[in-house]
C-alpha cells in the first residue's frame, strides 16, 4: 500500500465515527451532512476555509458553490487542479444561515477532525481562506488584511493566510491579491 492509499485509509477511519456527529451545536441545527474535505490525501498543501455553505451541505463536498468555483478557477489559472491539493474547512457542518461558527463549534471540530486531518496528510503548506480559519488555527484574533500573503509558522508548517473567496466575490478588485497569495502558497512548496 502506497502513502496515498494509507493516508486515505487513515482519513476514512477518522471520519467514520463522525458521519452523524452531534458533539457541537451544529450537529443538531439542520445540516444535511458532514463535509469532511476532499482531495489528495498525500497533498503538500491544504486549503482551509471557515465552514460549508448551502451547496457544500447538499453535495457533501467543500467549496463547490460560487466561492469554490472561484477557488477552482484560481488554482487552474496557476496550473494545478483540485485533485492535487486537499480542501477542507474548520467546521464540517453548515452553520445555520451561513453565520460564522461560534468558538465552541470551531474548537470542537478543529480538535476532533481538522488537527487530525493535518497530522495524517502532513502537508508542507497550509493556506487559510479568510479570517475565521486563520484565527481558529492561531487561537487568537488576527486581522486578515494585515497578515494575508505573509508566510507564518504553525507547528513547523508554513501557513499562508489569504482572503476567503466569498470576500473576493463581493470585492472583485481584490482578485489579483487573492491570486498572488495563492501563488505565494504554491511557490512556498518549492522552497520547503
Amino acid at each position: 500500500m502506497d502513502s496515498k492509499q494509507f493516508k486515505q485509509q487513515l482519513l476514512e477511519q477518522l471520519y467514520a465515527p463522525y458521519k452523524n456527529c452531534t458533539l457541537c451545536p451544529l450537529g443538531t441545527q439542520g445540516r444535511t451532512q458532514v463535509v469532511f474535505g476532499e482531495g489528495n490525501p498525500d497533498a503538500q498543501i491544504i486549503f482551509i476555509g471557515e465552514g460549508p455553505g448551502a451547496k457544500e451541505d447538499q453535495q457533501g463536498r467543500p467549496f463547490v458553490g460560487r466561492s469554490g468555483q472561484l477557488l477552482t478557477r484560481t488554482l487552474q489559472h496557476l496550473g494545478i487542479t483540485r485533485e492535487t491539493v486537499f480542501i477542507t474547512n474548520v467546521v464540517k457542518c453548515r452553520p445555520p444561515n451561513n453565520r460564522p461558527p461560534t468558538p465552541i463549534e470551531s474548537n470542537t471540530c478543529k480538535n476532533l477532525l481538522l488537527l487530525k486531518q493535518i497530522k495524517i496528510i502532513r502537508p508542507k503548506i497550509l493556506c487559510t481562506l479568510g479570517s475565521s480559519a486563520l484565527q481558529s488555527l492561531l487561537d487568537q484574533t488576527a486581522k486578515i488584511t494585515k497578515l494575508r500573503g505573509n508566510p507564518l509558522q504553525w507547528q513547523n508548517i508554513t501557513l499562508i493566510p489569504t482572503y476567503h473567496p466569498a470576500y473576493i466575490l463581493r470585492n472583485p478588485r481584490e482578485l489579483p491579491t487573492f491570486v498572488q497569495d495563492i501563488k505565494t502558497a504554491l511557490d512556498s512548496l518549492n522552497k520547503s
